[in-house]
């Protein structure tokens, strides 16, 4: 723990009125109750980085995808949930977006835009 970690701890203890140890305890068990929650908030930013490049590496495939649509489509075929299946792209793309700056805002220690 550095400097930082430290000072950030006691100043969130002294805040809520307990020791060290007590502040440490009640937040381990928190943290306990909840693993799934408790390991999305401790994700390293590398964890955090590597899961984008993966969305990204999905949404290119999706690409692919959508290229081989446009070609049946142009070619005569049928695609009745084409509409629907762009929009869920479309939703997948904005929310890797929205993580990616918010990422970015909080490791330059400021609010996404």
């Amino acid at each position: 723990m550095n400097e930082d970690e430290f000072k950030r701890l006691t100043d969130a203890a002294a805040h809520c009125d307990m020791t060290i140890a007590a502040f440490l305890a009640y937040a381990a068990d928190k943290a306990a109750r909840d693993l799934t929650r408790t390991a999305a908030e401790i994700a390293t930013e590398r964890e955090v980085i590597n899961e984008l490049f993966a969305a990204r590496r999905h949404l290119g495939r999706i690409h692919g995808l959508f290229n081989q649509v446009a070609k049946a489509l142009n070619s005569g075929a049928d695609a009745p949930h084409l509409n629907a299946a762009a929009e869920a792209v479309q939703s997948a793309a904005v929310r890797m977006a929205d993580a990616a700056d918010a990422l970015l805002a909080h490791r330059d220690g400021g609010a996404a835009a």
